[in-house]
């Protein structure tokens, strides 16, 4: 999968991933209106509800983008019938022959790591039959139970030709409370990024690995030594836009040859005709404004890549 990442993006020529964040504060009224008259103001309806704003969204993106990256929490809070709509979003997206990031942040150890593994990236076994639960092509992992808790998802990778993104310095604010101290003479983020390193020989693609990493856009810094710690790794960068990542901040997550890294943007574009900028757009036509700012996104990243 990670060749075809590669092959998506310079198809599209955009380096970027749609967040499939939903929340029903960014849903349009007349899509709740619709799905509150079919199903009541149930879990039922709010799940409809954020389907029918997938949809739309998706279906005025899929041409520019190569990947989205739905967040398994905005759906788990409406219950089953919100998973049964994050599988229905995954699978509507890989029909449309995007590469699906399944952003779930999963991390433990031995059977649990393994059934994780096989619930989003593999093959589940029921009598004779056997089934994909999620299929994502990635999924997200937290690191802190060490080597125990990410062979199993490498395994399970190897199997099915997926990967997966590990956190190493996330874009929160709060996150140095962990990952900036040090051990030694490094700070716990690079320990870390030295990991993924090593753990990214194990599943190789052509030129990148499989096992790629999450850095936030907010730290330009240390995303510029992290890119050097893990040359051959995939790097998921998050906080663009709306957490304050500009394209300009963006050029040192990339390696020369353009490639390595595919920048996030969640609520920026799945909710931008609450902004400014595409406020033209009216709220029934707002997958237009989603694509506007897909577009803006793309031109803002190329330009600063320009300088590679």
């Amino acid at each position: 999968m990670i060749n075809k990442l590669i092959k998506n993006i310079r198809k599209t020529n955009a380096p970027i991933v749609v967040g499939l964040d939903p929340m029903l504060s960014f849903i349009p009224a007349h899509i709740i209106k619709k799905s509150f008259q079919d199903f009541g103001e149930t879990l039922e309806g709010a799940a409809d509800a954020i389907w029918h704003f997938n949809k739309e969204i998706i279906d005025a993106t899929y041409d520019l983008i190569p990947a989205v990256k739905p967040q398994i929490a905005m759906y788990e809070q409406f219950g089953l019938e919100g998973l049964k709509v994050f599988k229905k979003t995954v699978d509507y997206c890989k029909e449309k022959d995007l590469i699906v990031v399944g952003d779930i942040k999963r991390g433990d150890i031995g059977s649990t790591s393994t059934a994780y593994a096989v619930g989003h990236l593999g093959t589940v076994t029921v009598g004779h039959n056997k089934y994909k639960p999620f299929d994502e092509d990635f999924i997200t992992l937290n690191p802190y139970l060490g080597t125990d808790g990410i062979k199993p998802f490498i395994t399970i990778g190897k199997e099915e030709n997926k990967g997966m993104f590990i956190l190493v310095k996330t874009s929160n604010p709060s996150s140095g409370e962990f990952q900036d101290q040090y051990v030694g003479r490094k700070p716990l983020y690079e320990l870390v990024g030295e990991q993924v390193n090593e753990w990214s020989k194990l599943h190789m693609g052509d030129g990148y690995s499989y096992i790629g990493a999450v850095v936030g856009a907010t730290y330009p810094e240390v995303g510029k030594v992290l890119r050097k710690v893990m040359p051959k790794s995939f790097i998921l960068v998050p906080g663009y836009g709306a957490q304050g990542g500009k394209g300009i901040d963006l050029v040192h997550f990339f390696n020369p040859d353009g490639l390595g890294a595919v920048v996030n943007s969640s609520r920026g574009i799945i909710a931008a005709y609450k902004q400014e900028k595409y406020s033209h757009v009216p709220a029934k036509n707002f997958a237009d404004a989603s694509r506007l700012a897909v577009l803006d996104m793309i031109e803002d990243i190329n330009s600063a890549l320009i300088s590679l």
